[in-house]
């Protein structure tokens, strides 16, 4: 027993001491050591902070205000005409290239295009820097190479927006190194990376659809619409119009300025979940493919999948992203929407191309307004086996003498009865409806009583 006895008690004492030895380990870990291999907390650097603007040295600079933006390290600036002869500077940021969100969206193009938005709406002041002594366009010609600072307050510090987007990861490097701030910029592009930020996390961006098909901004998707023909696509937008099966979407684009749309036909297989979804004034995200609509003689898109309960995370189920919403029903006039065209600059390949589109096929599906419009001559469906009995078209001129079409939908007055001819004959008129086309005409289509109104 005493031997026994004696054993036991030494056991004791060895657990003892290795109790004592692992606390020791966990003490020096919490000082810094390495008991645990885990090395110290590396402290996060402000970069942006550290750099400063010096208004003494030899390059350019101008003060600013912002025209439109276009991505993350895109915006245009408005500057003295001695700047540019236009008045407006095409400023491509140096040092970074953020992910895109103007055409097919990549990872992280919507955060960084949102980020370059909010740093230059709060400033109270803007400067753009060139990089030596002169303003450099880049390889297109057509836009100029700069590093931009703002401030947000009158008594505070600029601070390098370049730099602002390397180091919170949401741009990966452009000729980072080889210019003037080179050195801080790779300093701020290296800690990102070994932060895992972002673009460098390899974490997929949750807010940019995950399927088989192609993620594409409505102004892509109208613009290279043929392309798109036969491509299941991922498009979002909000819902201005929900008639007959069919919504239509519309998106804004702030570099154009413009409204793009597309007609989504849905049948009848959706949920009562999908059918929520797609109610005017939502924000949804919609996945389907794009097809020729050959009797009317525009693009569509169909084949949407009805909503899975038991796989509600499929990247393919129909998304509501935000609700409350207006459709912008952006006024435009008689004769731009007849004669009206629209320039669209392209960036392939390092080299900047051009496209001239009539205004009224990019506003295809969009929601307009058009005032003083007066009825000319009214035509009235009267095909006994049609659904649109009673629907009209309405020859209508511009106080500038444009002609332009309405159609309607069958309307009705507050009583229930089906509006006539008298009822439009010879009056002037207001409208808001969706861009369409039918046997061979843009018109714009009218689906409720309430959106004409007489002047």
């Amino acid at each position: 027993m005493n031997k026994q006895f004696k054993i036991i008690s030494l056991l004791m004492i060895v657990c003892m001491l290795g109790v004592l030895f692992v606390a020791c380990g966990d003490v020096d870990d919490n000082n810094g050591g390495g008991g645990n291999n885990t090395p110290p907390a590396v402290e996060h650097i402000d970069y942006a902070s550290q750099l400063k603007l010096d208004m003494s040295t030899d390059s350019l600079k101008e003060e600013v205000t912002v025209k439109n933006f276009v991505d993350g390290d895109t915006t245009h600036f408005y500057v003295d005409n001695d700047v540019v002869d236009t008045g407006v500077l095409k400023a491509r940021y140096l040092a970074v290239d953020t992910p895109e969100s103007t055409g097919q969206i990549e990872d992280y193009g919507h955060k960084a295009s949102r980020f370059t938005k909010e740093k230059l709406r709060s400033a109270v002041s803007i400067i753009i820097e060139s990089d030596n002594n002169k303003w450099n366009a880049d390889s297109t010609g057509e836009r100029y190479l700069v590093w931009v600072w703002y401030k947000t307050s009158a008594n505070g510090e600029y601070r390098n927006l370049n730099l602002e987007l390397l180091q919170n990861g949401l741009a990966i490097a452009k000729n980072t190194g080889g210019n003037r701030y080179g050195t801080i910029a790779m300093n701020a592009l290296n800690q990102a990376k070994a932060e895992k930020l972002n673009v460098h996390s390899g974490v997929a961006d949750p807010e940019v659809y995950k399927g088989e098909a192609v993620p594409v901004s409505m102004r892509e998707l109208r613009v290279n619409i043929e392309e798109y023909t036969g491509v299941k696509v991922a498009v979002e937008g909000i819902v201005v119009q929900n008639f007959s099966n069919t919504v239509y979407v519309e998106a804004y684009d702030e570099e154009t300025d413009m409204y793009y749309g597309i007609s989504v036909y849905y049948g009848f297989g959706l949920s009562g979940r999908d059918s929520v979804v797609l109610s005017m004034g939502n924000e949804v995200r919609i996945v389907g493919t794009v097809q020729y609509y050959e009797t009317g003689g525009t693009y569509q898109i169909s084949g949407l999948k009805p909503y899975d309960p038991f796989n509600p995370d499929d990247p393919d189920n129909l998304q509501l992203i935000s609700e409350d919403k207006e459709g912008a029903y952006t006024l435009v006039s008689a004769n731009d929407f007849v004669n009206g065209k629209v320039t669209i600059e392209y960036d392939e390949e390092d080299q900047i191309t051009t496209k001239t589109f009539d205004f009224k096929a990019l506003a295809m599906s969009s929601s307009i307004s058009m005032e003083n419009l007066t009825v000319t001559e009214v035509y009235t469906t009267t095909n006994e086996e049609s659904s649109q009995k009673g629907a009209m078209t309405l020859t209508c001129k511009a106080e500038d003498g444009t002609i332009v079409t309405i159609r309607t939908v069958v309307l009705k007055d507050e009583e229930g009865n089906v509006l006539t001819e008298e009822y439009f004959m010879g009056k002037k008129i207001s409208v808001k409806g969706i861009v369409d086309y039918f046997s061979g005409d843009y018109q714009i289509k009218v689906y409720r009583t309430r959106d004409i109104s007489f002047v």
